[in-house]
């Protein structure tokens, strides 16, 4: 149910002939929503390679907007509530915050952003139709429903089109701090603009640490913010647009050889979360019916 794992094209697409579209350079999947995976893209992986990136595809569903909105809690391996199976236009409309700011956080970097809503058979024409007019509204150059999920390739074609056009306009990308700031105010920076938080405050730890970076001349190092994914906060259970809050940074470390500042941001693991057992190992081909299996 996470909202706003970007996709992002690096130069720009070219229809060479008929309806079939070629990258000419480029497509990352940033992961993990604008707040987090598309702000590190944009802020360390673009200055590094000197990457300039035409378009954002901002992935949301309407069972994340409800979600988002003040649906019930999801629990893996339960059952989904009523509420994210039936229509339920006022959940849908309340959530749409999230994806505002989503889109707004985009804006930030000067990128022109298309919205895919990935489209579950649950998702009424009325929910479908209000995400892609609110998030139209909100700044998207377009918005397009996709159900490449049931469909195919076919499902996508209209995203597609709609990434070609953004692609080939002008945008104005831009980072959104100077490397040549304190350790602090990147980290302010991108707490204050990216997540919305009213201010940040260190531990005593983390103080001393930016101190010691600092000292050993490593203070222009771009920062790489290790936060939850399920809330622009710090905080999991907060959904929709947190305000107000303060964001606690309880330790500072770096990475020297892969060139950044990485704070974390309350109690946070900085071990990737992966199974004893890959799950690769189950996934097939079945080569007489061409069914993928192991996946569910």
């Amino acid at each position: 149910m996470g909202l706003g794992n970007g996709c992002l094209a690096g130069d720009r697409i070219n229809r060479p002939s008929g309806e079939e579209l070629k990258l000419s350079k480029d497509l990352t999947e940033a992961g993990f929503g604008a707040d987090i995976g598309m702000e590190k893209f944009f802020n360390i992986k673009c200055r590094a390679s000197g990457l300039v990136p035409s378009v954002v595809v901002l992935v949301a569903t309407v069972r994340a907007l409800k979600m988002h909105g003040g649906g019930p809690n999801v629990t893996a391996g339960a059952p989904l509530k009523n509420e994210y199976m039936e229509e339920n236009l006022q959940l849908v409309a309340d959530g749409c915050c999230n994806l505002q700011k989503q889109i707004q956080i985009t804006q930030l970097f000067g990128v022109p952003v298309v919205v895919a809503l990935n489209v579950f058979k649950t998702d009424t024409p009325a929910e479908i139709d209000l995400v892609c007019k609110i998030a139209k509204q909100s700044g998207a150059f377009d918005a397009v429903p996709c159900n490449h999920w049931s469909a195919g390739g076919r499902g996508a074609v209209k995203l597609a089109q709609a990434v070609e056009k953004a692609a080939n306009q002008k945008n104005n990308f831009k980072y959104l701090y100077s490397l040549e700031l304190p350790i602090v105010e990147k980290i302010r920076i991108i707490a204050q603009k990216v997540y919305g938080a009213q201010d940040i405050e260190l531990s005593p730890v983390a103080q001393s640490q930016v101190d010691r970076y600092t000292q050993q001349g490593f203070g222009n190092l771009p920062i790489c913010m290790a936060k939850t994914h399920l809330s622009l906060s710090h905080q999991p259970e907060r959904k929709g647009v947190p305000t107000g809050f303060i964001l606690p940074i309880s330790d500072v470390r770096a990475s020297i050889g892969a060139g950044f500042i990485y704070p974390l941001v309350g109690t946070m693991s900085t071990m990737p979360g992966l199974p004893t057992r890959p799950c690769f190992y189950d996934i097939d081909l079945d080569p007489i019916t061409e069914q993928v299996k192991g996946l569910f």
